[in-house]
């Protein structure tokens, strides 16, 4: 899944789009060499690496949890109205790390789609230095918070709180093409589309893993505190 499912959606995509620019007869189009020189790349250099990295991981040992965990798993308490649903607390999640950087979504987007020159990049070092900061704190805190109600199911909603931000990225995206953008053709408007769903998916991807490894090592860092006698 790791060597296929991400790369295999983001070459499906591109090559559905790109069959739309050569429909049009555009000289935007990506030639089929090009096309399949991506393909043998993916193939030939991402997937073996893909294998050999998971070869390697799967020989060594496994992540010792820091303290005795029982055999039988607790029941998990219902969700309190103070603690909130999952969903909820998820979709909460997602607003401070893209409030962190909506304002560099804007300039970001004007660069790509209006031919605008970008030439801040040391603020948006910066602000990705904030984003990194931001998804890892408030995955923490409701993980916490999580902890707090005695649930202890903590990976996939650390994962998809810190990734929940790519969901506002790609309804700012939608909002910035009623709004900015005049795409007077059926294919401009799919390319948009399909393009920013790429982009909203790797920033799904990479906040959520931050969040998700943040929580991981706070998890940790608590519980090997815990003086068993």
């Amino acid at each position: 899944w790791t060597a296929m499912l991400f790369p295999g959606t983001c070459f499906s995509v591109f090559f559905v789009v790109n069959l739309l620019i050569w429909g049009q007869k555009s000289s935007g189009a990506v030639p089929f060499t090009t096309l399949l020189a991506m393909l043998l790349m993916w193939l030939c250099i991402s997937v073996p690496l893909v294998l050999a990295g998971a070869f390697f991981g799967y020989r060594m040992q496994p992540i010792e949890p820091p303290v005795r965990v029982n055999q039988i798993p607790r029941q998990v308490p219902n969700e309190s109205a103070l603690m909130g649903s999952g969903l909820r607390n998820i979709l909460v999640g997602g607003i401070l790390p893209f409030g962190a950087v909506f304002v560099e979504v804007f300039y970001v987007l004007s660069s790509i789609w209006l031919h605008q020159i970008y030439y801040l990049f040391g603020i948006l070092f910066l602000v990705l230095v904030i984003l990194l900061l931001t998804c890892s704190e408030v995955s923490i805190v409701m993980c916490y918070f999580q902890l707090c109600g005695e649930d202890y199911h903590w990976w996939w909603r650390a994962f998809f709180t810190g990734g929940c931000s790519s969901l506002y990225v790609m309804l700012y995206s939608v909002y910035y093409a009623f709004s900015k953008l005049k795409m007077a053709r059926t294919v401009a408007t799919i390319m948009y589309i399909c393009y920013m769903f790429l982009v909203s998916t790797t920033f799904f991807l990479i906040t959520g893993s931050i969040g998700f490894l943040a929580t991981f090592i706070f998890i940790r860092a608590i519980y090997a505190a815990i003086k068993v006698d």
